[in-house]
């Protein structure tokens, strides 16, 4: 690609996201490069640091748009109709399949790594607690009012197992240990959690 020499800084930062996504996406956090996104851009690596602060300045940028897509994939399925147990179940089979739609975007959110004494910016933390909230929201038939502490500590404590088995599904090790597939593995997960939260309110009652 030629020189450009008529964007706008926002324009520039957009091409370069897509540039790194592109690579990424194609070759995995390996393949991405400073010298590889400006010559697919066709600036030189100069401007990257113009846009942005460094590398991890970039890749923080792309995972926030991973994060964004897989929110909007959630809200959407929070939208469907249906009984509170369900909206749990198709937050999970809605994870699930972002995952092995986009397996190494979604590697990337746990493959890269800040460096030593660096922190993530604020808004990438606010970005994850989004997503944690639409997990508290379609858990909240189980918890009452002032419960807010273990509600989160369930979402949190769901979502890890729901993760761990989109982990072993997308690096192709779940045959490892079961014959099932994830999108059963989930179903039967969170069906016995959400069963066990209500065993739980249950007794909470009677108590």
């Amino acid at each position: 690609m030629g020189r450009r020499s008529t964007h706008t800084p926002q324009q520039l930062r957009e091409l370069i996201l897509n540039a790194a996504q592109e690579i990424i996406q194609s070759q995995g956090l390996a393949g991405l490069s400073a010298r590889e996104i400006a010559r697919r851009i066709g600036y030189s690596p100069g401007t990257i640091y113009n846009m942005f602060q460094n590398l991890d300045d970039v890749v923080l940028n792309v995972e926030a748009r991973v994060l964004d897509a897989l929110d909007g994939r959630l809200i959407g399925a929070l939208r469907t109709d249906g009984e509170a147990d369900g909206r749990v179940e198709r937050l999970a089979q809605a994870y699930l399949a972002f995952t092995q739609e986009n397996p190494r975007l979604w590697n990337l959110l746990f493959e890269h790594h800040m460096p030593t004494n660096s922190e993530l910016p604020a808004w990438y933390q606010q970005k994850l607690e989004g997503l944690m909230h639409r997990v508290e929201e379609a858990l909240g038939s189980h918890f009452q009012p002032g419960q807010d502490a273990e509600r989160q500590r369930a979402a949190r404590v769901l979502w890890a197992g729901v993760h761990g088995i989109t982990s072993l599904s997308t690096a192709d090790k779940l045959s490892v240990v079961t014959n099932e597939t994830a999108s059963r593995l989930i179903e039967d997960l969170v069906g016995t959690y959400l069963a066990g939260l209500s065993r739980l309110a249950g007794s909470s009652v009677k108590a």
